[in-house]
């Protein structure tokens, strides 16, 4: 009869034999865990990148995603936060800690632009090389998780070098989905022209507003990368994300998108909110402001397609933190 001991020991043995790599595997009731990966340019400054606007984006669209990472920037009223975006950093830092952040996080999905850093580094020709040594340790750590590899954007000093790695990682890239991983090329370099780049590397806030667009089209192209749309809330077809944009001594510029999750078109729209106590709407566009605070719908807006989404705009003017109240969307 063995002993204890021994039964003990070829418990956790078989254990150990049947464990596998960390897996993005979650419940379809938890929101999705997305991964923004990168450099400076995932961590976007204090405007938070191209998070800002992807975050809004996908809560328009009725997708219930958590952005996650040991990170956190942006500005205060961001809902979500948190990334991997490592400023000054090269594909070899990255891969150095990937494994670790991986089985931390467990993301779902993976957003990745890396190699900025390597373009004026002392081995840029090699930086293809590294990409794909990254791509396969990140598959193999995570192989359930949709990994999205974007070509880097321009850089205005080193454009050529840029447009050769991007031509060297494209071929690789694809080799790996062809090959049975869920590795997808995200093309990155023309959304964002060379006037996006105020110091020749870093987007401004319209250059990751493009940014934005691209992996939101990307992840939307590719099932279960993002979930499944929520359902309509109860009590109206319409929704309404606010987000504060811009702040200043004395007042904020904030914008809101309202989004009809709702199989048939919505025809006008009534959004609610409420403001800091002694701030008013001193400006409004693609909407009419009335009362603290209702926003109607102007002529050309009030229509929202099925899966659609509008913005409107307001500046406000008052003393204390900028902030948006939880907002309400109605639609007759």
């Amino acid at each position: 009869m063995p002993s204890p001991l021994k039964a003990l020991c070829g418990a956790l043995i078989a254990v150990l034999l049947t464990a596998s790599p960390a897996v993005a595997e979650q419940s379809t009731a938890d929101p999705v865990r997305v991964m923004p990966l990168g450099d400076s340019i995932t961590q976007g400054g204090s405007i938070g990148g191209y998070r800002l606007d992807l975050g809004t984006k996908l809560r328009a669209a009725g997708r219930s995603v958590d952005f996650v990472g040991s990170l956190s920037d942006g500005p205060s009223s961001m809902p979500d936060r948190n990334h991997e975006g490592h400023p000054g950093w090269t594909i070899a830092q990255v891969d150095a800690n990937v494994v670790n952040w991986l089985r931390t996080y467990t993301p779902r999905t993976i957003l990745l632009h890396i190699g900025t850093n390597d373009m004026y580094g002392s081995d840029p020709a090699g930086a293809p090389r590294r990409l794909s040594a990254l791509v396969d340790k990140i598959t193999a750590q995570s192989p359930s998780a949709e990994v999205f590899v974007s070509t880097i954007i321009p850089i205005r000093f080193a454009d050529a070098t840029v447009r050769n790695y991007n031509a060297a990682i494209v071929p690789l890239l694809r080799a790996k989905a062809a090959a049975g991983k869920r590795v997808h090329v995200v093309d990155m370099y023309p959304a964002v022209p060379i006037s996006d780049l105020p110091d020749g590397i870093h987007p401004n806030a319209a250059g990751y507003s493009k940014m934005a667009a691209v992996w939101f089209n990307a992840l939307s192209a590719v099932p279960g990368s993002i979930g499944d749309p929520a359902p309509p809330q109860p009590g109206g077809p319409c929704t309404a994300t606010p987000v504060v944009t811009g702040t200043w001594n004395g007042g904020f510029q904030g914008e809101v998108t309202v989004a009809n999750p709702a199989a048939s078109a919505i025809s006008g729209w009534t959004v609610r909110f409420t403001l800091p106590g002694g701030h008013v709407v001193t400006q409004i566009w693609n909407g009419v402001a009335s009362g603290s605070v209702t926003v109607t719908n102007v002529s050309y807006n009030g229509t929202i397609s099925p899966g659609g989404s509008t913005t409107f705009g307001f500046i406000a003017s008052g003393s204390g933190a900028p902030a948006i109240g939880t907002a309400t969307c109605s639609s007759p």
